[in-house]
């Protein structure tokens, strides 16, 4: 027997109970982080009040209505702007590719909710371009018609434009991965660039615009900023109206359980389309791709196409909010801003350490003990980014409220002290509520770190003596520098643009950048909305710079 299996064996045993601490306490994560969800169902699943008649009678079925018809709209606006700009973008050279590759990434640090107050800003009647009409052709109110921005339509343009790059991220890395091969067959055979798409690698790329399309899906039935500025019915709105406005706890619970209905079906599609993904061709060759080069018209109409959905969702909001910025600096820059950018910044920074280190113990754990128990955990864990912010924070509220409750029943009658919201009136509810929601973010970048590592380092660990705990602390973490900065980053940007269980969950008398935000907008003070708004763009941007980075170049390209 060598040295290093004699320490393994000698090992052993005393591994044993540490293997099953290890995998309790994974399967005791993944139920912490499911129970806001099945709190959620387990309410709704009493029996039906008055009031939950009463939305029945009147207000329920606009809510499906209209939130099929935002998801609908916002399908067909993601998949033509997501997928087109991915197509030119990775196949087709013509001026402005390069910098368009990256920037058409931007819209996704703007939140659905910033955008939807600038276009307002700027849109509405008393705005820059109906007051410029008015001014240049001598118009008065009702001598002409222009779009209503508040509006149903106004969401779905809204949403589109600020998701579309889920999809055209999907998308681009689907067309940069596909067989050499079969493109250059469809060269062969006469096809152009439009032709080649159609047939060939549109076909192929389908599961992961599928994909990309259903995280954007996810992301409008979560949206509540947008839709209640705009006034559109639906369940997340619902939801906070049954809620505050009509005091029922049961009945918005069956209403988020409708909206859960809505993303478990989304997420299902996403799952049947992916798992056919293993039918595609693709190659091992690793040539450059050969792009189709573009000239005259169809380089300008590419460029035009690229730039509209650059400039639309990203360069016009920001340069409105800029200026808003500017115009209410010197008013709205103070001490009280200072205090909505640390609150912002202690809940994004614990809410992203915490997360990091959680999806840290997971992923090492699913890639340690390989049991089924072990993957559904994970799994399950990972769940949480399709649950919207609502549902998550109603499901946090009630068994924190019940806990702060009893306790203080407790105190009370023991002690003669009354312990208030220990729970469910701190930071603590409102940072549960984020791990819940954003823990899949660093896990599914911690995983595709962990993947990157050979297990035979794990074995050499072992080997040395090291448990599972001091081989991720002296070897995993290390290697995994990069990963678990871009987790922390991640969450930390999520983090700062949540809005609805920010506002559900928040202590009395603690705002937020989004909070300001949204309260500003409310109160029709759109200008004052600007540095809130402003900085939490200017937050988003560092990530998604770097989310571009990670599938630039992931293969060489020359034009054809």
């Amino acid at each position: 027997m060598t040295d290093a299996t004699w320490v393994v064996a000698r090992r052993r045993p005393a591994l044993l109970p540490r293997a099953t601490l290890w995998q309790g306490a994974v399967l005791a994560v993944a139920a912490l982080i499911a129970l806001p969800v099945l709190v959620v169902i387990g309410v709704a699943l009493a029996p039906a009040g008055d009031v939950w008649r009463h939305l029945g009678e009147t207000v329920l079925a606009d809510y499906v209505t209209n939130s099929l018809i935002l998801m609908a709209g916002v399908a067909i606006g993601t998949f033509v702007g997501g997928v087109g700009c991915a197509w030119l973008a990775s196949m087709c050279d013509f001026p402005g590719r390069r910098i368009f590759e990256w920037a058409l990434l931007l819209p996704m640090a703007l939140p659905a909710y910033i955008i939807a107050y600038t276009y307002t800003g700027l849109l509405e009647f008393a705005g820059p371009v109906q007051t410029g009409l008015r001014d240049l052709f001598g118009w008065q109110a009702g001598d002409y018609w222009f779009p209503r921005v508040r509006s149903l339509g106004g969401a779905v343009v809204m949403l589109s434009l600020v998701l579309y790059p889920y999809v055209y991220l999907l998308a681009r890395a689907a067309f940069l991965s596909q067989s050499i091969c079969v493109l250059d067959v469809s060269r062969t055979l006469g096809n152009g660039p439009w032709r080649t798409f159609f047939t060939v690698a549109l076909p192929l790329a389908r599961p992961a615009i599928v994909a990309g399309m259903s995280l954007a899906l996810m992301e409008t039935l979560a949206d509540y900023g947008t839709v209640q500025y705009f006034g559109v019915a639906t369940f997340t709105t619902g939801i906070f109206r049954t809620w505050y406005g009509l005091d029922d706890m049961n009945a918005a619970a069956q209403l988020a359980t409708i909206l859960l209905a809505f993303v478990v079906a989304l997420v299902a599609i996403e799952r049947l389309s992916r798992r056919s993904a293993r039918f595609h061709h693709t190659t091992g060759r690793h040539q450059d791709i050969r792009r189709f080069r573009l000239k005259g018209v169809k380089a300008a109409a590419a460029f035009l196409f690229c730039f509209v959905a650059l400039a639309f969702g990203f360069l016009v909001p920001a340069g409105q909010l800029a200026w808003w910025s500017v115009l209410v600096a010197e008013k709205e820059v103070d001490g009280r801003f200072l205090t909505l950018v640390w609150h912002s910044v202690e809940l994004g920074a614990i809410a992203a350490v915490l997360s990091v280190m959680l999806a840290l113990f997971l992923g090492y754990a699913r890639r340690l003990f390989r049991t089924r128990p072990v993957r559904v955990a994970v799994d399950v864990a990972g769940l949480g980014y399709a649950v919207p912010g609502t549902i998550i924070a109603i499901g946090v509220v009630i068994p924190f409220a019940f806990l702060d409750n009893r306790l203080d029943a407790f105190m009370e009658a023991t002690f003669g002290i009354s312990t208030g919201l220990l729970l469910s009136g701190t930071i603590v509810a409102v940072v549960s509520a984020y791990l819940v929601r954003f823990l899949a973010v660093s896990l599914q970048t911690v995983n595709a770190g962990l993947d990157r590592i050979r297990p035979s380092l794990d074995d050499a660990g072992r080997s040395l003596g090291l448990g599972p705990a001091e081989v991720v602390r002296r070897i995993h973490v290390p290697m995994l520098e990069g990963s678990l900065l871009t987790a922390l980053l991640l969450v930390f940007v999520d983090v700062l643009k949540e809005l609805p269980a920010t506002l559900i969950l928040r202590p009395f008398n603690f705002n937020t950048l989004a909070v300001r935000a949204f309260e500003m907008a409310s109160d029709e003070r759109l200008a004052s909305a600007g540095p809130a708004a402003l900085t939490i763009v200017a937050a988003g941007i560092v990530p998604v710079v770097l989310l571009s980075r990670s599938i630039t170049r992931t293969r060489g390209t020359r034009p054809a």
